[in-house]
């Protein structure tokens, strides 16, 4: 039981080292479709482009004929991105490259498909 939970200890302490490694190895820049509802509850759609550097993002999104420009840093699998709101879109990076989002606290959800 001793070397059980030595080995669990092991690869508990050592997780973090390989979730970084994960979290490097995530390339995001490119160009995305954005598919999103609005906190009123109506849906948009437009165009992404990411810059993404080390864990630094550079975000420019054009919906409709707006134009909006946020930076943000990755932490694993989560892009914080502040955009000028009061709250940031805060985003999950999928296993299939998308990325799942919510903004406006909450109220707002946003996927943005690799184009």
């Amino acid at each position: 039981m001793d070397k059980f939970r030595r080995g669990m200890l092991v690869a508990l302490a050592a997780l973090p080292l390989v979730q970084g490694a994960q979290a490097q190895g995530v390339g995001l820049s490119g160009a995305y479709v954005a598919y999103g509802l609005n906190p009123d509850g109506s849906a948009y759609q437009g165009d992404v482009t990411i810059i993404h550097a080390g864990q630094s993002v550079a975000m420019t999104w054009r919906i409709g004929n707006d134009t909006y420009r946020g930076e943000g840093t990755l932490e694993g699998r989560v892009l914080s991105v502040n955009w000028g709101d009061g709250q940031p879109v805060i985003y999950v990076v999928m296993p299939n490259g998308a990325l799942h989002g919510t903004w406006a606290d909450g109220t707002a959800l946003e996927k943005l498909v690799p184009d």
